[in-house]
């Protein structure tokens, strides 16, 4: 019942990386017309940043793949990671509404770490 359940959500997980990733080429999601000024500056930054976006956009979608195939789980949460902890403090900082989400998205994903730490201990080990 526990890895169907973590299927489930990792499945969901996934899929919503995999979108936030192909919206970041195809613009196909418009932006809220009541979205802050700051929040807008911090995006028009990104923007700025030629490379910064597509490199997000990549890492969101092949982290999301990773993310669903259960071999790979471990591999595509420790790539999500950075990313998460960026939409956690983007929405601390500049977007509380977004908080809820976010703070589940990172649930999800140190769930996942939590599970897979023992594919993570070669990496520490001297």
């Amino acid at each position: 019942m526990k890895t169907k359940i973590l299927f489930v959500i990792s499945l969901l997980f996934g899929l919503m990386f995999i979108n936030s990733g192909l919206n970041k080429f195809f613009n196909y999601m418009p932006v809220p017309k009541d979205m802050p000024e700051n929040m807008m500056s911090v995006i028009g930054a990104f923007m700025q940043i030629g490379w910064l976006m597509p490199l997000i956009a990549v890492v969101e979608i092949l982290g999301g793949v990773l993310f669903i195939i259960p071999k790979y789980r471990a591999l595509g949460a420790i790539m999500i990671f950075p990313i998460n902890l960026g939409i956690l403090l983007t929405h601390t900082v500049n977007l509380r509404s977004g908080i809820p989400i976010a703070l589940i998205l990172m649930a999800v994903n140190l769930w996942v770490i939590i599970e897979n730490r023992e594919k993570y201990l070669p990496m520490i080990r001297s």
